[in-house]
């Protein structure tokens, strides 16, 4: 791999793993909610907020970091409030109790309206009005969760970028296959690819403050303490592997006010892709090199998968994630090209089809759940057993795999989406 490949890979990691306070989707409406107002120069009296099916889905019932709340109003509330575009994916970290009850107070007012944008078939779709007397300002959100692609003050347009930016951004990113994701974690200079330290840094803060609190479902702790039946053994790897991810995920679902690092802008995922391979190398007791290969590994599996997926989809994304830190567990564990491809059609062949319902407190337990395959799955291939061409979606060609699952998630689960979104909209 030469040094312009590298550096275009390195490039496209930085632009994908970034730090993130709070689940992405409100985070991004806060986003587009604070840029709208900046544009407007005034505090909003209306916010008009229109979203794709798959935002909603992923906004409705999730906490807002450093507020005790769930849901978009205090997060759209608090953008217009105290938000700051150039923070964006932190842009709430000046978040404040005296903040929130200003936020409390702008929501009671009735100042918010949300309602699904159904002219658009992006996925991820963020439209934000805003007005004030005469004054209004418009923001569209796309494709990326901080890709503005229109901006407009009282109907005089500053940005209309609507048309291009998907191809823009496809012809920004390197085309990756499994095994230039291997060469490069394993050959790229140490110096050129340490920054993903970082992740593990961020995301194993999250993890302790998963376990130092009560945070949503709290499955972490129990998975560490296991009050009752001791089903995963005393002090095993297996309990803290999970216990660490689930605790990461408890905190950031909950919403606690601590930044987690992203992947393909989701926190989840680069939770999922950095715990179980961070504790894996911290208990094993490798060296700082296999950490940051190991890393790079199953962040850039997760980029790659991403690519054919799109930012939002109706397949949940620690089935993606947790394929990554199968592939950072193989290395780890000695493993080859070979067996990274093994693990990797393991998992496609055990949880492909897992639906994402929203982000949620929730996710902790598909979080575990995708990260207990991604154990199970690297074992098999560090035995030289994988799921066979005759069985199922699995192919020869593990490049294909990745691509079965990437169109039953785009085009079998069409129909999961909306069905969800009318189950998540319709409960008495």
């Amino acid at each position: 791999m030469n040094k312009e490949e590298r550096e275009q890979i390195i490039a496209m990691m930085n632009r994908e793993v970034v730090p993130a306070i709070g689940c992405t989707e409100p985070i991004a409406v806060a986003l587009a909610v604070a840029k709208a107002t900046e544009i407007l120069s005034v505090l909003p009296e209306r916010i008009d907020v229109f979203l794709s099916a798959n935002m909603l889905k992923n906004a409705m019932g999730v906490g807002i970091p450093g507020t005790g709340m769930v849901g978009l109003p205090i997060a759209i509330a608090l953008g217009a409030l105290i938000g700051k575009s150039n923070y964006l994916l932190e842009v709430l970290k000046d978040t404040t109790p005296e903040a929130v009850e200003k936020g409390k107070q702008y929501i009671a007012e009735n100042r918010i309206h949300i309602a699904q944008k159904t002219e658009t078939a992006e996925k991820l779709y963020i439209e934000v009005q805003v007005q004030n007397g005469s004054g209004k300002a418009k923001v569209i959100i796309s494709h990326d969760h901080t890709n503005f692609t229109w901006i407009s003050k009282n109907d005089k347009v500053i940005l209309d970028m609507c048309n291009v930016v998907a191809e823009e951004q496809n012809n920004e990113d390197v085309a990756l296959n499994l095994h230039k994701v291997y060469e490069f974690a394993t050959s790229a200079p140490l110096d050129e690819i340490d920054f993903i330290l970082k992740a593990a840094e961020l995301n194993d803060n999250a993890s302790q403050v998963g376990f130092n609190k009560v945070c949503g479902h709290s499955l972490g702790n129990l998975i560490l303490n296991q009050p009752n039946e001791k089903f995963f053994g005393v002090n095993s790897l297996y309990a803290k592997i999970l216990s660490a991810t689930s605790a990461a995920c408890d905190a950031r679902m909950a919403g606690e006010k601590v930044p987690v690092m992203s992947n393909s802008g989701s926190g989840n995922q680069g939770i999922a892709a950095t715990m179980p391979v961070l504790v894996y190398a911290r208990e094993r007791q490798k060296s700082r090199e296999e950490l940051v290969r190991a890393l790079i590994m199953s962040h850039l599996t997760v980029i790659y998968i991403k690519q054919h997926f799109g930012r939002l989809s109706p397949l949940c994304g620690c089935v993606v994630a947790a394929t990554g830190s199968a592939c950072g567990l193989t290395y780890l564990m000695g493993g080859t090209f070979n067996h990274i491809a093994f693990a990797v059609k393991n998992m496609i062949a055990n949880i492909t089809g897992m639906i994402c319902d929203g982000a949620k407190p929730s996710c902790s337990l598909k979080v575990a759940t995708g990260v207990s395959t991604a154990i199970l799955s690297s074992m098999l291939a560090m035995d030289n057993e994988t799921v066979s061409s005759v069985e199922g979606i699995i192919d020869n060609d593990v490049d294909q795999c990745i691509r079965n699952m990437t169109a039953i998630g785009n085009e079998g689960m069409t129909a999961t989406d909306p069905l969800v979104l009318q189950m998540m909209t319709h409960k008495k």
